[in-house]
């Protein structure tokens, strides 16, 4: 009868430092699993397979969400729906490739920087998705025609390349501070951790830019007639969700105050995970219906993005974005491997 091993597990204190979590003691891979192995703990209990399995499934749905609407669209006729069709797309890119990087990150010490260089890229590339779509169909009626909507996709444009950029200069100087290649001893590989720190304040801020918009520019500032509909109820709820979701990312609750004792279930990571999927789903019901309830006020009163101008922004992005992917992925194999110190038993 044919049987399949599944990959052995370890504990922090085998592991290197590269691969420690805040609070996870156990359920490590192996610090240099093959492919196989990788494929393999998908379906093995370990301290990944959850942040795995909450960004893999909602990849269908939301996959299925987009082909559904993509098969009632008239694609070269209906340029109004353009923006949501590049908005469920990037719906679509960042949970799998988060699943991928949470996957195939325990390959190596540089496979783990670089599965999470393009994670870093899916997700700021959402966040222009996101822009994309509020431009065209949420902008407050009082900021229709003003220069901020007129440059509102060019700030995001910018808000991907920068945000994209600085995640993988912070993560690249962390792999720095690990292999002390900087400067001696202890000191030192704080430095990087720090470093590291502003990358989680940058990455946060390319996910939540869309939704602070809406919250500054739709709830506090009267949005108008034709913005307050059903919609706004979900901007709220998926504003409150974001919000719920960075608290997870940043605070590492609950782990850090009982360590060991969520190592499989319910850490941070975990719980940041499903609010971002929640997130996503609320802002796409309130884009959808943004898109229908407001179409015949839009069209009188807004001017809609060009093809050129979307497929501008998206190319323009996924050109420096990929850039800064391959130059800090190069710039990885520039600094010193450091001692892989396993403690097996």
């Amino acid at each position: 009868m044919l049987s399949v091993k599944l990959p052995r597990l370890f504990s922090i204190e085998q592991m290197p430092q590269v691969f420690h979590e805040q609070g996870i003691l156990f359920g490590y891979r192996h610090p240099q699993s093959s492919a196989t192995a990788c494929v393999l703990s998908l379906f093995q209990m370990t301290n990944e397979t959850l942040n795995i399995w909450t960004h893999l499934l909602p990849f269908w749905f939301f996959a299925w969400r987009f082909v559904t609407v993509l098969y009632v669209t008239d694609i070269q006729n209906d340029s109004y729906s353009w923006p949501l069709l590049v908005y469920m797309g990037t719906s679509c890119v960042y949970p799998l490739a988060s699943s991928c990087a949470h996957t195939f990150s325990s390959m190596s010490r540089n496979a783990r920087h670089i599965c999470y260089f393009l994670d870093y890229g899916a997700v700021n590339l959402f966040g222009l998705g996101s822009a994309i779509a509020y431009s065209a169909y949420t902008f407050p009626d009082a900021l229709v025609h003003t220069t901020f909507h007129d440059y509102y996709v060019t700030l995001a444009v910018l808000n991907t390349i920068i945000s994209t950029g600085l995640s993988c200069y912070s993560r690249l100087g962390l792999a720095a501070g690990e292999a002390g290649s900087f400067a001696p001893g202890e000191e030192l590989y704080q430095a990087g951790r720090n470093i590291f720190s502003s990358r989680r304040k940058s990455m946060l801020w390319g996910m939540a830019l869309p939704s602070q918009s809406r919250l500054s520019f739709c709830l506090f500032l009267f949005p108008g007639e034709s913005a307050q509909n059903e919609a706004t109820l979900y901007h709220q709820k998926h504003t409150a969700i974001t919000l719920l979701a960075s608290f997870f990312y940043s605070a590492h609750l609950p782990e850090r105050l009982a360590p060991g004792r969520f190592d499989y279930i319910g850490h941070s990571h975990q719980l940041f995970h499903v609010c971002v999927i929640l997130a996503t789903h609320v802002q796409m019901e309130a884009i959808l219906l943004d898109k229908t309830l407001r179409q015949e006020w839009l069209l009188v009163n807004s001017r809609p993005l060009s093809f050129p101008q979307i497929a501008g922004a998206i190319l323009l992005c996924l050109v420096f974005s990929l850039g800064n992917i391959i130059y800090f992925s190069a710039a990885l194999y520039r600094i010193p491997e450091p001692e892989l110190h396993k403690k097996e038993t």
